[in-house]
């Protein structure tokens, strides 16, 4: 019996944590703590602290990539999100849509800022191009115009 949980706690992976896994380990669980009881930014804080959390555990091949008939980890499959650019347009998009619902729906009279924001990005993109700015160069003078373009109030 006691071999047997011998080795199952050996075969846990806590006996390769290195010292600064535990600390990391620390500080993730600060980060949650901090957004879950203290609400401490928690759209910010509890994703890093989950991430910082899982990439941190001993022996759970979540860091691992593909070689032959292994399959990679959960960190090659989500980096790969990231490569290709998917991920970072749906997190602000998914951000934008839960700060900027509320305020609509509280005074459907801001729906003129956001009209007046999408309409100064067209303006100043369309703009930059005709002037001879690259595409790249147009879009970043779109952003500024689409913030210069806002009415201050309503």
């Amino acid at each position: 019996m006691v071999e047997h949980l011998m080795k199952f706690l050996q075969g846990m992976g806590f006996w390769s944590l290195t010292l600064g896994q535990v600390g990391m380990l620390c500080v993730a669980s600060l980060l949650i703590y901090l957004a879950i009881r203290r609400g401490f930014e928690p759209l910010l804080l509890l994703p890093i602290g989950l991430g910082a959390f899982l990439a941190n555990l001993p022996g759970t091949g979540l860091l691992n990539t593909p070689s032959g008939s292994e399959i990679g980890g959960l960190y090659y499959y989500l980096s790969k999100g990231i490569e290709l650019e998917i991920f970072p347009p749906l997190i602000f998009l998914g951000i934008g849509a839960m700060t900027d619902f509320g305020p609509l729906l509280a005074n459907p009279k801001t729906f003129l800022l956001g009209a007046a924001a999408q309409f100064g990005v067209f303006i100043a993109l369309s703009s930059a191009v005709l002037l001879g700015f690259s595409l790249k160069e147009a879009a970043a003078i779109g952003i500024i115009g689409g913030r210069t373009a806002r009415p201050r109030s309503i």
